[in-house]
């Protein structure tokens, strides 16, 4: 092999090693510490590995899968019950928000939610005021502010956000238009639209999850018989 080539080789391969690990800190620090900004971890975690070469920044679905992994390398006991608890809140939310035609997003949807993690919910209205009045009307406590989201790859529209807590969890209301049902703005791991869910599809999740929990069982205690 000439040496060119060897030189080539290695440095791919040194690329990669360091993607790998950048994206494995990245994920330890979402994890440990909160962060839900990707691009964020990913810098932050490329700072403390002394990582300088662009091309070794991770993209951020490598960082979801790390992210993913550490979970279950470091969190199986704990992260499954943190997430189905804001599942079952969620639907209690979306019950509540029915009116608004909510749907779920963000990591308590995907499955990587934490005990960091807000429930994340888009709402609709053309009335962006009319869910702070309804809030209000219940004896909801919220505080406001604003996002912004891609609504195209060249496009970013920023909406009200209101945020409260129930049951010792935090929520996150983002407010929508009515025509935003038709499409969701960009997911920012991929740039594809965004994934989100009904409370039917929720309850349905759930559901499956208890059958599959009740299955399990049976075949555990058939086993020990």
């Amino acid at each position: 092999m000439a040496r060119g080539e060897h030189h080539r080789i290695h440095a791919h391969d040194r690329v990669q090693r360091n993607r790998l690990r950048v994206a494995q800190e990245a994920a330890r620090l979402m994890s440990e510490h909160g962060i839900r900004d990707f691009h964020h971890a990913k810098r932050k975690a490329a700072e403390r590995l002394g990582v300088l070469d662009e091309q070794a920044l991770p993209r951020n679905h490598e960082i979801e899968e790390a992210l993913r992994e550490h979970q279950r390398l470091f969190q199986a006991d704990s992260q499954p019950q943190l997430l189905r608890a804001r599942r079952e809140a969620a639907v209690e939310a979306m019950r509540f928000l029915q009116r608004f035609e909510p749907r779920l997003v963000g990591t308590v949807l995907d499955g990587t939610a934490d005990s960091h993690s807000a429930v994340c919910l888009h709402v609709f209205s053309d009335d962006p005021e009319a869910i702070g009045i309804y809030l209000r009307e219940h004896g909801v406590p919220f505080e406001t502010q604003t996002r912004r989201l891609r609504v195209s790859r060249d496009e970013q529209v920023e909406y009200p956000v209101l945020l409260f807590a129930a049951d010792n969890l935090p929520f996150d209301l983002t407010v929508l238009p009515h025509n935003a049902l038709r499409q969701a703005p960009l997911n920012r791991i991929d740039e594809k639209p965004m994934r989100r869910a009904s409370l039917a599809s929720i309850e349905i999740m759930l559901a499956e999850e208890d059958n599959e929990q009740e299955e399990f069982e049976r075949k555990v205690t058939a086993a020990l018989r």
